[in-house]
Parts: structure tokens; sequence; C-alpha cells
């Protein structure tokens, strides 16, 4: 048990330190496809995977009702309830500088939480209603330079991002990383990295990276991004793929005056989204996105900002719910709808 609790914790750290500059994309750039040599090709997949991303992505979320308990150290509250929780997530992407063997960009989002909640009086037992809004922004600036390493095609990417609420600013971290391109062809794509957050509360120094991508000869696509996602895919129609895994995903804000004093906390959550997602190519450029499925919670945790997240004030603890989710994104190298 020990073991999986450090393992949620691990996943945790990795996730919601590069959610803010974390990336979506279909397949590689026309030109990378049509004039590029294979070695090029490489690049520009491991590019397209884990340094462009789609210049405007909209997306909204909305969870069923979900009972959860809260527990401070040893002492656990009466069980409460999610009435409903929202969410609503803008991010742009922007790339400024493009060279031949390195780009610069910048990263911009924004994410809304309104969540409304029955919570149980410790000892009355009477139920209390709360609705709260959060509203959590972040900017980032992010290089990636592509190299040889060991004969193998190599993307390195630096980022640092600033966040905050609208009330302060609070927060500048990092992330480096570096992707190693092992195979590369129409069918098979994989890829081996590192990524190291540099953040003074972090406790995860290193984690690996792994990309699998395996088109089979029946139609059917694995993609796995570790620690990410693991999908099986099917292309429908022309326009169409539907896919069917999980994908980890995190939420956090900040909070203040919860106390009548002037410390600020930071809430952070892990979520594993497990079930089925359709995207739909609009116009070569708008993809339509559908997710529905459950949502796990593992880990939440409320913790004072100059804390750690194992150091936490408050643990969470909720029972898993349905949500579903529709998005809408400009991708105008979006190749998701061609069968290959």
């Amino acid at each position: 048990m020990e073991a999986f609790k450090r393992m949620v914790l691990v996943l945790g750290a990795l996730i919601l330190s590069i959610q803010s500059f974390s990336q979506k994309t279909d397949n590689i750039p026309p030109i990378a496809k049509d004039s590029l040599s294979l070695s090029q090709k490489a690049a520009a997949i491991a590019a397209a995977k884990f340094t462009i991303a789609r210049p405007l992505n909209i997306e909204f979320t909305q969870l069923m009702p979900y009972n959860f308990t809260l527990k401070d150290g040893n002492n656990s509250f009466p069980e409460s309830k999610v009435r409903g929780l929202s969410q609503v997530k803008v991010n742009t992407n922007i790339n400024l500088i493009k060279k031949s063997n390195w780009l610069f960009g910048t990263t911009l989002g924004y994410n809304y939480i309104s969540a409304k909640a029955d919570m149980t009086e410790p000892l009355s037992k009477t139920i209390r209603k709360v609705d709260n809004d959060f509203h959590y922004f972040h900017a980032g600036a992010n290089l990636a330079y592509i190299s040889t390493l060991l004969k193998k095609r190599t993307v390195f990417t630096s980022s640092i991002i600033v966040d905050g609420s609208e009330k302060h600013f609070e927060r500048v971290r990092g992330l480096l990383s570096g992707t190693m391109i092992l195979k590369a062809n129409d069918r098979t794509r994989m890829s081996f990295g590192f990524a190291i957050p540099i953040d003074p509360l972090s406790e995860v120094p290193f984690i690996p990276t792994f990309s699998y991508e395996h088109k089979f000869r029946n139609g059917l696509i694995v993609d796995i991004i570790l620690p990410k996602n693991m999908y099986l895919r099917k292309h429908l129609f022309y326009n169409g793929r539907l896919s069917l895994g999980t994908e980890i995903d995190g939420t956090t804000f900040y909070l203040y005056n919860i106390d009548g004093t002037d410390q600020k906390y930071q809430y952070r959550q892990l979520d594993i989204n497990s079930g089925f997602v359709y995207e739909h190519l609009i116009a070569n450029s708008f993809l339509i996105t559908g997710k529905t499925g459950v949502r796990f919670t593992p880990s939440g945790r409320l913790f004072r900002k100059q804390d750690s997240y194992s150091d936490p004030v408050l643990k969470m603890s909720a029972d898993p719910a349905f949500y579903f989710n529709i998005g809408i994104s400009f991708s105008p190298s979006s190749f998701i709808g061609k069968k290959k």
C-alpha cells in the first residue's frame, strides 16, 4: 500500500508539474511528412509529440455528483458530497521562432473551476451548502533543440512557467526534458526520455518518459505516452477517430483567507480519466472532441504554499464519478482523419 501511495505521489508531482505546458498533437506536420529525410522525420515526430501543441484549445468538463471525505492527520471528517463540479480550460500555444534545429514558443492557459458541495459538519452532522469558484492562470516560455545523441535523433526541451490566480502571482517553476527517437517508420514510433522538474517544492527529481505508437494492419492503433496516457485508437469514416483508454490529468488552484489569516494555500488533485474519446476534424483545421467515462481521484491535497505536496493540511479521497467533456481545438496541421 505504501508503495502504491508513493507511486501516486510521483505521478501527481509529474503531471501537475507539466500540465501547464503539456502538449497535444495528432501527427507530424505536412512539411515533415512530405519532404524530410527519415532522421528529420524522427525529429519532427518528437517535436510534434512533446513540443508543438495545438495553437488554441477550449474545453468544458462536467462531473456528476460524488461523495468524498476529508482527513486532517489521523482525524477523518464525516462524508460529504459534491453536487456538481464544472471546469473550463483555455490554452494557447504559439511558436514565435522556428529554425532548422530549434524552436521557441509560448504557452498561455486559464482554468475556471466551479464546485458545489454539501459539507457535513463534524459535530452537529448538519449539512452546509458551499458554492465556490476558482481561477487559475499560467504562462510559459518553451525552447526545443533538435540534436543527435548516440546516433539517435534527440529533442531537448526547457520550459519556464509562472502561475497564479485572479488575485496574485504565485510561483515560478521550470522543466527540463529530453526525448530520444528509438524507432520511427510508417507503422511504429518509439521514444525514451526523461523529465526534470525545476521546483523547490518538488520531491521528484527525475522522471523517465516513454512513448510508443503502433498501427496494426486491421486499423487499430496503440498509442502510449507514459506517464500521461494509454489509448487504443481506431479511425472512423474519413475525419473521425475513436479511442478507448486512460489519461492522467491534474487540477490545481490557490486559496486565500480560509482560516482568517493571510496564509496562502494551494490545492492539487490527481485525476485518472478512463473511458471513450471521439475526435472529428472539420475543414482540416478545427478538431471537435468529446470524452466520457469515469474519473478516479486517488489523491487530492490542500497544503500551505510554502510547504510541499507531501506535507498537506488536508487530504481528500473521493468516490469515482461519471464525467463528460467537450472541446474544440484549432489544429491546422492535424492529420487525424487521414488513414495510412
